[in-house]
């Protein structure tokens, strides 16, 4: 099962490279580094931790539309229904190969804007990409044209980007603190650092929660061109 997931991520890494996905994204990160210097330094932090949620985070959930259409148009889906290659595997190649490019890119805005707390930007901007991630090939799987995709992407950007945007510029209540958002732009922030257990908790159970819906969408998708397995 390791060589088999190490292989599909390979593969959707080459995918990702291939369609410009990696230079997309280091012409964006060259502008985001010099969009920060045009803001004063009091607030550089805050519209860097803000940059990178609503993109390297949210990533998966544009990008995961297009990828899985160019799969089902291609009938890769096809192939990959009646090969070896579970559910699960499929997966987790996705939200692996999508929260690397990711994490990276939010790694050097957040070093650009002098952010303190690498590791704690490494950890939420990840897991905050395989939240987006997931949604967005929750999204894919039940979808067949890009306008569709682009539609149904609207409530879960709403749900996700808003709530976390009004509390990252001071709308601040706290039942807000068990939205997965914002529990994410509270680590990059380096808040509450001894409760951090306690959020990566969280996390992980919303992580967990969203990753078994998205299981059972995929896994009827599967079915629908060939084949599943468990």
């Amino acid at each position: 099962m390791r060589t088999r997931l190490r292989s599909l991520i390979i593969g959707d890494i080459q995918f990702q490279f291939k369609y410009g996905f990696y230079f997309v994204y280091t012409v964006f990160t060259f502008f985001y580094i010099c969009l920060l210097f045009a803001f004063p330094a009091t607030i550089r932090e805050k519209a860097a931790i803000l940059m990178i949620y609503s993109d390297p985070a949210a990533m998966g959930l544009f990008f995961m539309g297009s990828i899985v259409l160019f799969e089902k148009s291609q009938r890769v889906l096809n192939s990959i229904a009646v090969s070896p290659v579970k559910v699960s595997e499929y997966i987790l190649s996705k939200v692996v190969s999508l929260g690397l490019i990711g994490t990276v890119v939010g790694v050097l805005i957040a070093f650009a804007a002098g952010n303190r707390n690498i590791i704690l930007v490494i950890i939420a901007t990840f897991m905050g990409s395989v939240i987006f991630s997931l949604f967005g090939l929750m999204i894919a799987s039940k979808i067949q044209t890009l306008n569709q995709f682009m539609v149904a992407t609207i409530p879960f950007e709403i749900l996700c980007l808003v709530p976390s945007i009004f509390y990252l510029f001071g709308y601040q209540k706290p039942f807000m603190l068990l939205h997965p958002g914002i529990i994410v732009i509270r680590m990059m922030e380096g808040k509450n650092i001894e409760n951090i257990a306690f959020e990566l908790l969280m996390l992980g159970i919303w992580i967990l929660m969203i990753y078994m819906v998205t299981y059972r969408i995929v896994k009827k998708m599967f079915q629908s061109v060939g084949g599943v397995k468990l």
